[in-house]
């Protein structure tokens, strides 16, 4: 009898406590969050509270820990102070006032204002776009600044690092910033720091996890930057990571597959921009505070005029508590008129995203959205894919970048091709939830000049190899493929 009395005890004691949590969840877990994250969070602690408790506790808040939310918000306020005497947008550009109210919803978000750049190139073969990288730190004379996500010390990347090592022989200082993370499960990982220390270079980890020093944030947020500024003269940025277009893995290896990427390189007052970006990732790393310059406008000796670019560089992730990318890109869809460009290796939008997309097409914009036949990350590939019988049954035009290729690169462009009106943006931002608020990402938003032409030329050619997804293809999908997509699509909302 009294070991009856006691199992009951305990069931009423683990019923109490299933109540209690389920209670609170559905009054706590809402609050700050989009309708379907919070859904999906609800989901898994209500059906399993004692694994999607733990879960949640561990992963999901989006904020980043006090210091680092104090340093950003400290960093906004130096960024303005610094900036103030800076226009929104350079004296004499002629931006239309829909281009303006997007390029003042940026200052607002991020107080950085639409500046100048020269265009030196839109880099689209990956291992050359490493080699001219190497080209640009052979010509630094003051410092180096470099800013990538993955890093990894290997065959193709070695002619990058050999550059840093000259310049630092020179006299150049060299800082680098990667990502604990993103970089750690790649070969060579245990060597890295070492070799980096060897040949002069001051580097840190980005977002380290070090319970032991108690250095503890949520696990999966990621600095997913790739920046890359020489001198404040010059300055990369784009998708690509320092690693071989392989990522050395072995099954990449044996399928052959490859990333496809692309980097665009800059001078004039956007390297400023970027120089602020990279100061404050700097200075939540080290506490060194770097020396920042305001985004002055003026002759620029080494862009031509014919390369004169309008841009505004727009940083977003944990930090910022408004989303600054996924609010700039939804007024470029809605800005949208006769045609839009979307290349995104992960394309999981939220309800806004998903709205802007789909109103394009209703309205008559045709809309080319460019993904990887494959992806290289079988959750993502399945999320992704839940969203396209919505995207096709609104008249989006999907197009299969061909397998074993993965297609990384990320650019949004509105009316290419159509003189003054249009606009688009390249960087590391993902157009998913992911990108949108855990990871700290870098886009630049273009309004005139002719990175705009390049972009589109870049993106006929992705579509001249692609294969374009039919409504009555997608329909025959398995009943398998669909349940798998679905149960996918709610783990990507976990946010």
């Amino acid at each position: 009898m009294s070991l009856a009395l006691d199992l009951s005890g305990w069931q009423l004691v683990g019923l109490i406590i299933d109540y209690t949590i389920k209670i609170l969840a559905i009054g706590l877990v809402p609050e700050g969050r989009r309708p379907s994250s919070s859904t999906a969070w609800l989901l898994a602690i209500l059906l399993l509270p004692f694994v999607g408790l733990p879960l949640f506790l561990l992963m999901g808040s989006p904020y980043i820990n006090r210091r680092r939310h104090r340093i950003q918000q400290e960093a906004n306020v130096m960024v303005e102070d610094v900036q103030s005497e800076v226009p929104d947008w350079p004296a004499g550009a002629d931006l239309r006032p829909a281009v303006q109210s997007i390029t003042r919803l940026n200052r607002r978000l991020t107080n950085l204002p639409a500046v100048t750049g020269y265009n030196h190139g839109v880099l689209g073969d990956y291992d050359e776009t490493i080699r001219r990288m190497a080209q640009a730190v052979d010509e630094a004379e003051s410092h180096v600044h470099v800013e990538i996500y993955i890093t990894a010390w290997d065959d193709t990347t070695d002619v990058f690092f050999r550059a840093l090592e000259r310049a630092v022989q020179r006299g150049v200082k060299v800082r680098y910033l990667f990502d604990q993370i993103g970089s750690m499960k790649y070969p060579g990982y245990l060597r890295l720091g070492r070799r980096l220390t060897e040949i002069g270079v001051d580097w840190r980890l980005m977002l380290p996890v070090k319970p032991w020093r108690l250095r503890f944030r949520r696990p999966d947020l990621r600095n997913h930057r790739k920046l890359l500024i020489i001198d404040e003269r010059v300055a990369f940025m784009g998708s690509i990571n320092m690693i071989d277009r392989s990522y050395l893995v072995r099954g990449n290896i044996r399928a052959g597959r490859k990333w496809v990427d692309v980097m665009v390189e800059l001078t004039g007052p956007v390297v400023a921009s970027m120089a602020f970006v990279f100061a404050v990732d700097w200075y939540t790393e080290t506490n060194e505070m770097l020396e920042v310059s305001p985004s002055l406008e003026g002759p620029d000796s080494a862009g031509p005029g014919d390369n004169l670019n309008i841009v505004q560089l727009v940083p977003s992730g944990p930090g910022y508590t408004t989303e600054p990318n996924l609010r700039m890109f939804n007024s470029i869809l809605h800005l949208a008129r006769h045609r839009l460009v979307l290349c995104s290796p992960y394309f999981i939008p939220d309800e806004s995203l998903l709205e802007a997309v789909t109103s394009a097409c209703y309205r008559g914009v045709q809309v080319d959205l460019l993904v990887s036949e494959q992806s290289d990350q079988f959750m993502v590939h399945h999320a992704q894919s839940s969203y396209y019988q919505t995207l096709l049954e609104a008249g989006v035009r999907i197009h299969f970048f061909p397998a074993p290729y993965v297609l990384h690169s990320k650019f949004i462009l509105a009316d290419p091709g159509m003189e003054g009106s249009s606009i688009g943006t390249v960087g590391s931002s993902n157009m998913d939830m992911r990108s949108f608020g855990l990871n700290y990402e870098s886009t630049l938003m273009i309004t005139e000049g002719n990175l705009l032409v390049q972009l589109d030329e870049l993106a006929r050619a992705y579509l001249a190899v692609s294969r374009q997804l039919s409504l009555e293809e997608w329909n025959d999908r398995s009943f398998a493929r669909r349940y798998l997509d679905n149960v996918m699509k709610l783990t990507s909302a976990l946010q």
